[in-house]
């Protein structure tokens, strides 16, 4: 169903000053007008009450961006009349290819406001209003003197009405793998914090620069964020803090040669988005990301499936096993004479054949296998520009024989592409790589980008890194290849524009508690609030085996969660590909726990956030698509918790199987993570549920009808 109502009014130069725009239900309310100096300016409210105050808008050009028009650079920022304005209504409802719900309905109204300076230089400034909050993006029409283009940065500011709590992590513009940080955003300040995050600083931004997205919650309890959407050709936004106003404004990983974007008219920004709501479900259910890109641009899109798989792949986080054949201490002589094998080499021929018996077993899709291709000896932050060539296996590794094998089980393999950072290098060796996939068979591929990345000068968060992203999804949707990315730019809902892109990390993921600080209780319950809002996230859930002392006694490392905790983490954190992440062997020591692994679902009809709380608690259920079964996932911080669930999303008249994995009375994610227990129960859409989350805990149930 689409509905369209247009309001359109062409002004003279000055008549008009002022434009109000309010959501659909009319809960927010977004003010805009110039100020004296012809400055854009917006503000926001929700129910009435202050949430945005008067905020700048506006681009900064670089000088000399266009020698062929002769145009000298500028200031789009002051200087501005209101040329026309435009506002319309929408409402549509669009069917995503693997979701968390099986429709999504887009619904908002719009204003388009074309201003013009005296030098007929011209910027459009397009507002959206939806009712959980507001997007806008700047536009640069075709013009005379306007073609070729270099932006040096944005006046856009979010100057906030108070000072709220916020969860945060540093601005850095080569990673997003930190521990979220809980205080005012008045108390953000870099320089106070240990920032070593497990792998080592990368690129901070600045003492009082953040992350987006950034998630506050206001005196008043409003909750709010702060993020983007539809990041394409375009550097990811961070935020800079002025801790004093309580003000925000944007800064951008720069270019090699030190500028922000390099853009041809016509052109448009990524959408910066502020959601709020007085309850915090309405945020994490958000779907206002998503709904601000673009439609799929895959015809055909039956080749789309969701994937679950094991892999080879946490062994060599505990320590088991490595990702080289020969160690790094003959890194040297390898290419000049046939390395020597350590004898821990993971992905052997042999010990893939063991996944893939495994996974056979229990009815998983696929095998991962990290580690088989040449190069691991020498890849980690050398900087080199030629390490993997993606195509070359180990000796131990037999491609054709494991691919075989694979396929007379009914497995499919998923191939790992680990650039090292070169990113020249993999776009360069993409054709002959992807070939070698479609030669055996591969329809996924896990692409990871550590280290400092090639071309020199360049980092993760900048335009070239978010074209690169963007172009690999393109591409591989051209051999029908699922992409799976880590180390990436964080998605900013381009799994709608290409669905193939089924997940991403670019988050501190669940294989820091292998070897560092680790994850802290309170890390899940942030994350569908902050990183998942722009796209699926592969966190690798499913640990059983906590503690790493189990692999060395030396190892005081562990997971910071529960048992049960690590079974609700695949209903909590969505993605169409999900990674049964421990060893087959620490699986087959719990099968009944393991059940609901094997159990839950991976793409959905309907998504219902039952309870929500930033840095607390989550607690939400989903219906399995085109089936009639339901899972929920309940999960706490270092605090237990205790909450009674009522089932009424179940349909009525009809009786269900709850088996419920929860935590055991004396469980705790530190001295008792393992400690769990397994019931059920009749229920129908009128029971009510009491649950028990221990310190660090959850609660995984699977709902089954009658």
């Amino acid at each position: 169903m689409k509905q369209y109502a247009f309001f359109f009014a062409m002004l003279v130069a000055g008549s008009l000053y002022a434009q109000k725009l309010t959501s659909p239900s009319g809960a927010i309310t977004l003010d805009f007008h110039l100020s004296a100096e012809g400055a854009p300016l917006y503000s926001v409210t929700f129910k009435g009450r202050a949430v945005v105050n008067d905020s700048h808008l506006g681009i900064r050009l670089k000088d000399g961006g266009d020698p062929v028009s002769g145009f000298k650079g500028g200031d789009l920022t002051k200087g501005f009349r209101i040329e026309s304005t435009n506002t319309s209504e929408f409402d549509e409802s669009w069917k995503p290819v693997l979701g968390e719900q099986s429709s999504i309905r887009d619904r908002h109204k719009e204003l388009r406001v074309a201003l013009v300076q005296q030098a007929d230089l011209r910027l459009v400034i397009v507002f959206r209003v939806f009712d959980e909050g507001v997007a806008f993006r700047y536009e640069f029409p075709k013009q005379a003197h306007l073609n070729h283009f270099i932006t040096a940065g944005e006046a856009t500011e979010f100057n906030l009405a108070d000072d709220p709590k916020t969860f945060w992590i540093p601005g850095d513009f080569d990673s997003q793998e930190y521990v979220y940080n809980e205080t005012r955003l008045s108390e953000v300040d870099n320089d106070k914090l240990n920032l070593n995050n497990g792998i080592g600083l990368k690129s901070i931004a600045g003492r009082y620069v953040v992350q987006a997205p950034l998630m506050m919650k206001t005196n008043e309890a409003l909750y709010l964020n702060i993020f983007e959407a539809a990041c394409i050709n375009y550097p990811v936004m961070h935020l800079r803090v002025d801790p004093a106003r309580h003000s925000l404004s944007t800064q951008f990983a720069p270019s090699a040669a030190g500028d922000a974007a390099y853009l041809i008219a016509p052109a448009v920004t990524p959408w910066r988005t502020i959601m709020v709501s007085d309850d915090a479900r309405d945020i994490v259910g958000s779907k206002m990301v998503l709904n601000l890109n673009e439609p799929s641009k895959i015809d055909d899109t039956s080749w789309i499936k969701p994937m679950k798989f094991v892999g080879v792949w946490w062994e060599m986080h505990v320590g088991k096993s490595t990702w080289d054949y020969a160690g790094s201490q003959n890194a040297q002589n390898a290419s000049s004479q046939a390395p020597i094998p350590t004898g821990r080499h993971g992905a052997t021929t042999a010990n893939t054949k063991r996944y893939i018996d495994f996974a056979a077993k229990y009815g998983f899709d696929g095998v991962l296998v990290e580690g088989w291709d040449i190069g691991w000896e020498d890849w980690f932050g050398n900087w080199k520009e030629e390490v993997f060539d993606f195509v070359t296996p180990y000796p131990d590794f037999d491609i054709k024989e494991v691919s075989a094998y694979a396929k007379a089980k009914g497995v499919k393999m998923i191939m790992h592409h680990e650039t090292s950072g070169s990113v020249a290098n993999y776009e360069r060796r993409f054709d002959r790589a992807y070939a070698v996939m479609k030669e055996y068979g591969y329809p996924a591929v896990k692409t990871g980008y550590v280290g400092r990345i090639i071309p020199r000068g360049e980092f993760h968060d900048g335009q070239a890194m978010v074209n690169h992203f963007a172009w690999v999804a393109q591409r591989a949707a051209e051999y029908k290849v699922l992409v799976d990315s880590h180390e990436s730019v964080r998605p900013t809902g381009l799994q709608r524009t290409w669905p193939n892109y089924i997940a991403a990390e670019a988050a501190r993921g669940n294989e820091f508690n292998a070897w560092s600080i680790g994850n802290p209780p309170m890390h899940e319950t942030l994350l569908p609030f902050t990183r998942l809002l722009g796209g699926p996230m592969d966190y690798t859930p499913g640990i059983f085996e906590i503690k790493m002392s189990m692999y060395d006694p030396k190892k005081t490392e562990a997971v910071h969660t529960t048992l049960a905790k690590q079974l609700a983490l695949y209903v909590t954190m969505y993605s169409p590909l999900q990674m049964a992440a421990d060893l087959p062997e620490n699986y087959e020591r719990y099968p009944d726990a393991f059940r609901f692994i094997r159990d839950v679902a991976l793409d959905w009809d309907e998504t219902r956030w039952l309870e929500a709380e930033p840095g607390d608690y989550l607690t939400v259920v989903r219906k399995e698509k085109g089936g009639e079964r339901w899972f929920l996932g309940a999960i706490t911080d270092e605090n237990a918790r205790k909450t009674t669930l009522t089932l009424d999303f179940l349909p009525k008249g009809k009786k269900y199987r709850a088996t419920i994995y929860e935590d055991a009375p004396d469980a705790h994610w530190d001295r008792n993570p393992k400690a769990y227990r397994i019931r059920t129960v009749e229920v129908t859409a009128k029971s009510k549920l009491n649950l028990i989350l221990a310190a660090g805990g959850g609660c995984a149930i699977s709902f089954d009808p009658l």
